[in-house]
């Protein structure tokens, strides 16, 4: 990946991050579960769409708006599981972060 796409892909992380909906939707995700746990689907290792939105005191629908955006930046995976959609941190865009943010 050359280093101006990089830049780009990281804009559109941050672009995404700065919405404080979003942010605490992925800090969240990031702090209360195991990233990269994409194998293991329980409860321990996954939130809820309709259980973030009652933390964040939204309605679910705006929370699947939040959802679909971290999710297309790739900072989130999902996976349906009936009427709920899981969702979890993937680890690769957490090192990818790290790495990036390290002078």
């Amino acid at each position: 990946m050359s280093n101006s796409k990089n830049i780009e892909d990281f804009a559109e992380i941050f672009k995404a991050l700065s919405n404080a909906n979003r942010l605490t939707i992925f800090l969240r995700l990031a702090s209360c579960c195991r990233p990269g746990t994409v194998s293991l689907f329980d409860e321990e290792n996954s939130a809820y769409v309709g259980e973030l939105g009652e933390e964040l005191g939204v309605v679910k629908s705006t929370v699947s708006h939040h959802i679909k955006e971290l999710r297309r930046v790739g900072l989130i995976r999902t996976e349906r599981r009936g009427q709920k959609i899981a969702c979890w941190v993937d680890p690769d865009i957490l090192a990818a972060l790290k790495e990036f943010l390290s002078f």
